[in-house]
C-alpha cells in the first residue's frame, strides 16, 4: 500500500520526524491564592504534529507531485485523509511554523520539468 495525502501519491520512505515529540496528555499548572499547587491534566484529542520529511538520499518527489501538494495546501480550512504506513489519519496543514509544503530541487535548473526530483517536507496536524 502506498502513502497518499488526499489521494495524491507520496514518495516512499518519508520519515515522520516528530512522531514521538508530542504528549497525548495536556497539563496546566497554576498556584491557588493559598499557595497550593493546582494541576489539571486531560487527554489531548487532536493536534499531534506530523512532519513528514524526505532527505537527499530518500523520499524524492517529482515536481508535478510537489505542485499538486502546494495547490492542496493553498486551500484554507480543509481536512484531508492521509494514508501513511498503512494507517489512516485525518489531518490539516500546519501553518504555524512556516510553509506547510516545502520542497527543494535536487538539481537546480532554470527550466525545471515536471519529472525533476525534489526533497519534500510536509507539515501536518492530526485532527
Amino acid at each position: 500500500m502506498s502513502d497518499t495525502l488526499a489521494g495524491i501519491a507520496l514518495p516512499a520512505q518519508l520519515h515522520w520526524d516528530d512522531e514521538f515529540a508530542w504528549s497525548p496528555v495536556g497539563q496546566a499548572i497554576d498556584v491557588a491564592l493559598d499557595g497550593a499547587l493546582v494541576v489539571e491534566e486531560s487527554a489531548q484529542q487532536a493536534g499531534r504534529p506530523m512532519t513528514l520529511r524526505g532527505g537527499v538520499d530518500r523520499a524524492w518527489a517529482q515536481r508535478a507531485t510537489v505542485a499538486q501538494l502546494y495547490a492542496l495546501a493553498a486551500q484554507p480550512a480543509q481536512q484531508h485523509t492521509l494514508v501513511y504506513r498503512g494507517e489512516t489519519y485525518t489531518v490539516i496543514f500546519d501553518r504555524r511554523s512556516g510553509a506547510p509544503v516545502e520542497a527543494r530541487a535536487l538539481w537546480e535548473d532554470a527550466e525545471p520539468e515536471d519529472t525533476d526530483d525534489y526533497e519534500l517536507t510536509l507539515r501536518l496536524l492530526q485532527v
